[in-house]
């Protein structure tokens, strides 16, 4: 009776705490009553349920028009059509005079003699990254509202004295995901128990954007759209603050930066430290007044600059994380009592305003910080230079140069072809970077190589140099004199066909587009074949992996042909070469050694135990790169689906059912090339689809360990994410494409599959030394040598092929996405 009792009071605490208007989040005073509530526009208050983006964007676009404190304009939309909003938020004399307000805060970075301490501070505020962390952007209207409507005299000091850049929600296609999920499972008696459907999503959950990556490991990349549009807000204005609003498991209180000191990169300033620790102090009297729970550098790091909070700190500003214990829905139990949403949204609303408050009463502080930080980055700039290419790949090259320009690096061209350390720098192939510009500091980040470090846990990788992720030849200590001029206007190299052909056409496979010519060419029904040696034809060298198009005996005549490669060529920015004879110097065109090639037809397992992120990854890898038909087969219903009709099936890291064994089994006995990633290696190797054997992780041996400290020493032994070297048999199919001898692989797990004895069976192995860049512990170092992170084996007349570790990282790890393509092209030819 006294648990029936307990849970009617429960339910009844939780029923009623959702019931709030808008005072509960509001500090008292006078509002204006010409600005719109969020009630009055959405239709429901803040925290009854949750916001989905269209009603957020509606309620933005209402107070833009009600207040003169507002500005909005929409910078781009995601993959799913959303516009990515961005509101300006200041005192409406500000606003007549914005554009040299802007123009005046960038004019300190640049020089050290301009006069800042008249400058407004600028703040970025950004909410709700992870979509199903909705307390910050459901906030993200009370603080809004608050701004625009509020007539205290606090209100009014800061929005002479600061420009707020207001992002209501990082991730609107996640964010709506989530709504519609805890909206739709939403009880009227709200029902606190965790095990209600409400506060378990389905998978892949709205954590994540359209292709299911997490959108707070790409400030750094900025591979995303998303990412674009922010990191283009952030470069035009260099905000003095930015938060980055999330959340954290329910039984949590609600953290706030500074981290753990021991985890804060090197490249960071003290003094960046030192001021998010104050700005804390201001964070810490607003939650003691509302008697709200918190702590802060017991958790999280600023180690990888690709997270909303790092990345301001290598770019003179103070990033600042918020993590609040998580209601998953309306209503949760928790250690701390029922979690109610409401409540989560207040302390975002709570740490928002408090931020504000630090920016207005440290603002002059900030602002000198800011300026000496980009002084000290141009008076410690070298006066040498950095250099990158890849002189048989120009789009590759071209994309990492992209990337640099959208953190408006500066960037010249090569003014001729010169070699540095054994490699070749290829005018048109190949970018200068001057060590000697303002934004020194983030190039050095982003290119770092660091194998020694303070600490052993990271919560996110520990290294990401972006060289070796795009699998360029690099060089640092370049004479200036190599370069040629500023490129300001980046341009990819134009495709073309040398000329129209007779015999045939040859397009070689070192440029990152060919596989989407290859795929265009396949699916119009044109035979192709590739390359299994090296030749030279007219003069002109080619490589394993040269594709071969026949003009004899096509679905097309010899004109058409030629003018649906020129369309191609010129859209994927490759050169295909026209050919007069059929006589090399090595394999002829008619040689046995081209092997013809078939049309794919691939799918991919997704759904409830298969990693979302990995799978979104290859999605987005077939989708928007390459132009490619992936069939998504999700696991509920596999075991229905007429597998017979693909050629090719992906598993993501996973360990499935027991019952898809047989019928993988038959598929691939049958023809099929099955593609495993990481721990599906374990559960193809246990389940007799291909024999591997596994070396043991190892761990380091520590005396003394206290109990306090005993999950570090079991923490320290995982690869959170570091790169390896390994050495390459470029005549192996699975590496077509590549020129050099050793490839840099991007691995976050510890899954070590030992070497066959027979060497050819070893296409790419790691080095005796493979370390490049980041943290592995002792004992797992020995272990990784000579191992392999590659196996391919026959079953039937079908190939099994694994991977044990993502060659398609976060979108931006372009130097292996060939390998998964030359697994998809090239299967059946191991």
């Amino acid at each position: 009776m006294k648990k029936v009792l307990l849970l009617f009071i429960l339910v009844s605490i939780a029923t009623s705490a959702q019931k709030v208007d808008l005072s509960y989040y509001l500090p008292k005073g006078n509002y204006n009553s010409a600005i719109p509530t969020p009630k009055s526009v959405i239709g429901h208050e803040v925290g009854e349920w949750h916001i989905t983006h269209d009603k957020l964007v509606e309620y933005m676009k209402a107070l833009a028009a009600s207040s003169d404190r507002i500005s909005i304009e929409n910078r781009g939309t995601t993959f799913e059509g959303r516009p990515l909003l961005l509101l300006t938020i200041t005192s409406p004399k500000n606003h007549q005079n914005i554009e040299n307000i802007r123009n005046q805060h960038i004019a300190g970075t640049n020089n050290s003699s301009v006069d800042v301490f008249n400058n407004p501070i600028v703040v970025y505020q950004g909410f709700s990254i992870h979509g199903n962390e909705p307390s910050g952007s459901n906030a993200a209207l009370a603080v809004a509202y608050y701004l625009a409507a509020s007539k205290s005299a606090e209100v009014k000091d800061l929005l002479d004295n600061t420009v707020i850049l207001f992002d209501p929600s990082f991730n609107p296609d996640g964010l709506q995901r989530f709504a519609y999920w805890a909206n739709t499972n939403k009880s009227k008696n709200i029902n606190p128990d965790p095990n209600d459907r409400e506060y378990t999503e389905i998978w892949p959950r709205g954590r994540t954007n359209h292709y299911q990556f997490d959108m707070n490991r790409d400030w750094l990349p900025v591979q995303l759209p998303e990412s674009r549009a922010r990191i283009a807000s952030f470069h035009k204005w260099l905000p003095n603050i930015l938060t980055d609003h999330h959340e954290m498991g329910s039984n949590s209180s609600f953290f706030f930066q500074p981290g753990i000191p021991s985890r804060t990169n090197p490249l960071t300033p003290q003094m960046n430290q030192d001021l998010t620790k104050e700005i804390a102090t201001y964070h810490a009297k607003a939650f003691d007044k509302i008697g709200s729970l918190y702590y802060s550098e017991e958790s999280f790091d600023d180690f990888y600059y690709g997270k909303g909070s790092t990345f301001p700190d290598i770019n003179g500003s103070i990033g600042i994380l918020f993590e609040q214990g998580s209601s998953r829905g309306h209503a949760q139990e928790t250690v701390n009592g029922i979690l109610t949403f409401p409540f989560t949204i207040r302390n975002q609303f709570t740490a928002a305003l408090s931020t504000l408050e630090a920016a207005r009463k440290m603002r002059t502080k900030l602002l000198k910080y800011q300026q000496d930080f980009y002084k000290e980055s141009r008076n410690t700039g070298s006066k040498k230079a950095i250099v990158f290419g890849d002189e048989k790949d120009a789009a590759k090259t071209y994309h990492l140069a992209e990337v640099l320009k959208r953190h408006q690096v500066k960037i010249h061209e090569v003014k001729s072809d010169f070699t540095q350390n054994g490699k070749t720098f290829k005018k048109g192939y190949s970018y200068i970077v001057p060590m000697n510009q303002k934004n020194q500091r983030l190039v050095k980040a982003m290119f770092d190589v660091r194998t020694t470090f303070k600490d052993s846990l990271f919560y996110d990788v520990s290294a990401w140099t972006f060289n070796l992720a795009f699998g360029v030849d690099y060089a640092d200590n370049v004479s200036l004199s190599k370069a040629g001029g500023e490129i300001t206007d980046l341009k990819m190299k134009t495709g073309s066909v040398s000329f129209r052909s007779d015999y045939g056409y040859l397009m070689p496979w070192n440029e990152y587009y060919t596989p989407k010519v290859l795929n265009a060419v396949l699916q119009k029904g044109i035979r192709a074949k590739v390359s299994m040696k090296n030749f030279k034809n007219g003069g002109n060298s080619y490589e394993y992996g040269t594709i071969f198009i026949p003009v004899q005996h096509q679905k097309l005549n010899a004109g058409d042909l030629y003018q649906f490669l020129e369309k191609l060529a010129k859209e994927s920015h490759v050169s295909i070469t026209g050919v007069s004879t059929g006589l090399n110097d090595g394999i002829d065109l008619g040689s046995n050694n081209f092997r013809a090639l078939t049309k794919p037809k691939v799918a991919m397992l997704v759904g409830d135990g298969i990693a979302g992120n990995d799978s979104g990854e290859i999605w987005h890898l077939f989708d928007q790169r390459f132009d490619m038909h992936i069939t998504r087969i999700d696991t509920r219903y596999f075991s229905r689906v007429d597998i017979s009709k693909y050629t090719h099936i992906i598993i993501p890291s996973s360990s499935l059912e027991k019952s898809a064994v047989e019928k993988i089994k038959t598929w691939v006995r049958n023809g099929g090339v099955l593609v495993g990633y990481k721990n599906t290696a374990r559960w193809l190797s246990s389940n007799k689809m291909i024999s591997l054997q596994f070396d043991k992780t190892k761990i380091d041996t520590i005396k003394g360990v206290s109990f306090e400290n005993r999950s570090l020493q079991s923490g320290a032994q995982y690869i959170g994410g570091a790169i390896f070297e390994a050495k390459i048999d470029r005549s192996h199919p699975i590496n077509f494409g590549y020129k050099n001898d050793k490839i840099a692989l991007f691995r976050n797990s510890t899954l070590f599959i030992k070497a066959d004895k027979r060497s050819y069976n070893n296409p790419i192995q790691y080095t005796s030394s493979p370390l490049l860049s980041g943290y592995i512990s002792k004992e797992n170092a020995k272990v990784i040598k000579n191992t392999v992170p590659f196996k391919v084996q026959r079953m039937g007349r079908g190939r099994v092929v694994v991977f044990t570790d993502n060659t398609n990282f976060r979108a931006f790890w372009y130097g292996t996405n060939k390998l998964l393509m030359n697994a998809i092209f090239f299967g059946d030819k191991m």
